[in-house]
């Protein structure tokens, strides 16, 4: 009696196609800066844990942001259907039904929080409970259909990993992880606002009032500029404050000086076309410019500081 295998090898590419599109639901590149930004919170503190207890409260925070993740994609199902953007994503797809990534994002939720209140301390898990709760009802659901601010003051979830990162350590809020916190926070804006410039078509379909497509090009890309200057003074606070070197210091002033001359050169560009090219430049070099701001406070801590 012969057995046909190609039943089997169908069911486990199924199964391996719907992990992997409740993992996309997670966000993971979202969920690798989180993890990031909160190792670094983690890092600078005074009081060192353990590796083990270390990683398993990234863990968990990981795990909350891939929840946030998750519900923000459930709540947005219909809108990103219409972006060429997030078109892919698995619930425009019908990789994933609807229901179920609603309960996979409650159920990610409550496991991250309650996981890191085991592992860590209480106010650990309430911050992280705050930031999954500020990300959905507050960014999600309130703010980003209503208003041209919605990336400002949403934006300030995804500032919170460095304070979560904090707490685990030292149970308690200092002036070094809200610090860090303002970092994110105002380099946040002019991130997404490059976006917004050359996806602009995208945001109009899906009728979010993002600052380009209400206030128009001029103006976005002049509160693009005003925020990339706002950033530099306080990217170097952590140098100041003695929680980062003089590569820190360098690594600053040298990528800090070049986002404002490319800010400033998106400002002064008039041709379209070419506009869409710089604020592609700005929004890529946004992310090297905050991953070595971080990097390099990181590195400060592990090797050189502590």
């Amino acid at each position: 009696m012969s057995v046909n295998t190609s039943d089997f090898s169908v069911k486990k590419t199924d199964t391996k196609s719907v992990i992997r599109s409740f993992y996309e639901l997670m966000k993971p590149r979202v969920m690798s800066l989180v993890i990031f930004t909160a190792l670094v919170g983690l890092i600078i503190s005074p009081d060192k844990i353990d590796i083990f207890r270390s990683l398993i409260s990234l863990f968990f925070v990981a795990l909350g942001a891939g929840a946030a993740g998750a519900l923000n994609m459930w709540y947005e199902a219909e809108i990103d259907k219409v972006m060429s953007r997030t078109c892919l994503r698995p619930l425009p797809l019908g990789k994933i039904t609807s229901l179920s990534a609603l309960w996979f994002g409650i159920i990610l939720s409550i496991v991250s929080v309650v996981g890191l209140y085991v592992v860590s301390n209480l106010l650990s898990a309430v911050v992280l409970a705050l930031t999954i709760l500020f990300y959905y009802f507050v960014y999600t659901v309130w703010l980003k259909r209503k208003t041209t601010q919605n990336i400002v003051i949403g934006g300030a979830a995804g500032a919170f990993p460095p304070i979560i990162g904090w707490t685990i350590a030292m149970n308690n809020i200092s002036i070094e992880p809200i610090v860090l916190f303002l970092i994110i926070f105002f380099w946040t804006p002019s991130h997404f606002w490059a976006l917004s410039l050359y996806k602009n078509d995208d945001y109009k379909k899906a009728n979010i009032p993002m600052l380009s497509v209400i206030a128009g090009e001029e103006y976005t890309k002049k509160n693009i500029f005003i925020y990339s200057i706002i950033l530099f003074p306080i990217s170097l606070i952590p140098f100041y404050l003695g929680f980062a070197s003089y590569i820190n210091l360098i690594t600053v002033i040298f990528f800090g000086s070049s986002y404002i001359y490319l800010s400033y050169k998106l400002l002064r560009e008039e041709d379209k076309n070419k506009s869409n090219f710089i604020a592609n430049k700005v929004f890529i070099f946004s992310i090297f410019y905050l991953f070595f701001i971080f990097s390099t406070i990181l590195l400060d801590n592990y090797f050189l500081i502590s």
